[in-house]
């Protein structure tokens, strides 16, 4: 009987040492075993496990930032006026840019033969299509840098039995909706190479709804992965038992959810050059409503192609998003939530004053390019600030 006992000892725990079993076998032959010993192997295998997590969770975070630069160097883009330069997509022809002078001048005769040089860059030289073309050029090498940051990672942790089951179904929709993001980013641009004006004022630009599109789904991918990326690195600290803690709750998520209307909002704003009209705070010229509020027919188009209206609903969402904001770092407060939530409340409050503060410079200043990236990026400042409330609040399992 001692033997047999030992021999399974032995087994197991060579088992346990072998690469070829998972933690998994490990776990369910440790309860085969003396308590003392099970739960020796048992710790054992879960700490092997969770430090494969961690490093799923750091190739995660590693996505978003590589996502949050994407936006970045979008926004640029949209400021500059850069992204209809290259007027053709290829997934591989497009990684050389043009060398010679050659080279240049075709790709300079291709972009006058569309509606943006026509109607806007008429004057333009040469050299200063290099310039928008070089800011198109980073963008687009860039979304081929996120899907090799993404892909082989996520093929190395697949071979290595890194993922669960559940992460193994998020990988896969993570890759797919990258995959979708680079479609839907030349769908946009498609759109702003054929130009018929529907209203006195129109220049040839992308649709705003296709930029409103390619912009919230970079930034639910972003949320998405952020979000699982915490889950795995940060355990959730338990919450003290107040009777105002589901409150809490529901305040993080609503500040969460009218945070993300609010930034797809300002994809509307960019698309239609709205921020260059009633340049004042708060009025709009002398104002509280403008007159021109629904000037559109019919009038549901006005809140999606009136840069009046789109600018003034964004203003009501900014200032909404912060009043909500700011209530939920009264009541977490109030409740004395964890360490950790507390400040992630309280940069929640900071990312939404800021981002309110930018969003107001932004106006005044007639859309300088610096401040307007800075309050492009603000969004995901406030979205990630809320995805980490979201998290520290969350019920422990």
């Amino acid at each position: 009987m001692l033997l047999t006992r030992s021999y399974k000892i032995g087994i197991v725990l060579r088992q346990s040492c072998c690469r070829q079993f998972s933690n998994v076998n490990v776990l369910q032959r440790s309860r085969q075993l003396p308590k003392w010993l099970g739960t020796v192997i048992r710790r054992q295998a879960s700490s092997s496990n969770g430090n494969g997590e961690r490093k799923v969770g750091y190739w995660l975070l590693a996505c978003c930032g590589m996502v949050s630069g994407s936006v970045i160097i979008g926004g640029l883009t949209r400021l500059t006026e850069s992204g209809l330069s290259m007027v053709n997509w290829h997934l591989l022809k497009d990684m050389r840019p043009p060398r010679t002078q050659q080279e240049w001048e075709a790709e300079f005769e291709k972009y006058k033969q569309y509606p943006e040089y026509e109607h806007v860059h008429k004057e333009m030289t040469l050299d200063q299509y290099r310039t928008i073309y070089y800011m198109e050029y980073l963008h687009r090498m860039w979304g081929r840098a996120i899907g090799l940051v993404f892909a082989i990672p996520a093929t190395y942790f697949f071979m290595r039995g890194s993922l669960s089951r559940p992460l193994k179904i998020r990988t896969l929709i993570y890759g797919g909706l990258i995959g979708f993001q680079g479609f839907l980013g030349w769908w946009m641009v498609k759109s702003g190479l054929k130009f018929e004006a529907k209203h006195e004022a129109d220049i040839p630009r992308v649709s705003q709804y296709r930029l409103a599109a390619h912009f919230g789904m970079a930034i639910l991918l972003y949320s998405s992965m952020l979000y699982t990326a915490l889950g795995i690195l940060l355990p959730v600290q338990p919450q003290p038992a107040h009777p105002r803690m589901k409150t809490l709750r529901i305040l993080a998520h609503s500040s969460l959810g009218i945070a993300f209307f609010t930034a797809l909002s300002g994809a509307f704003v960019a698309g239609l050059d709205a921020g260059l009209v009633y340049n004042s705070f708060p009025k709009m010229a002398g104002r509280w409503i403008p007159e021109d509020l629904l000037a559109f027919s019919p009038r549901i188009t006005n809140f999606t192609e009136n840069p009046t209206t789109v600018q003034f609903d964004h203003r009501l969402l900014g200032i909404t998003t912060l009043s909500l904001i700011g209530t939920t770092w009264l009541m977490a407060r109030s409740v004395a939530v964890s360490p950790r939530a507390r400040l992630a409340a309280s940069c929640l409050a900071a990312a939404g004053v800021t981002q309110v503060t930018l969003g107001i410079t932004t106006l005044l200043y007639f859309v300088p390019i610096p401040v307007a990236a800075s309050h492009q990026f603000g969004s995901l400042a406030v979205l990630s600030s809320a995805l980490w409330l979201m998290h520290e609040l969350r019920r422990k399992r």
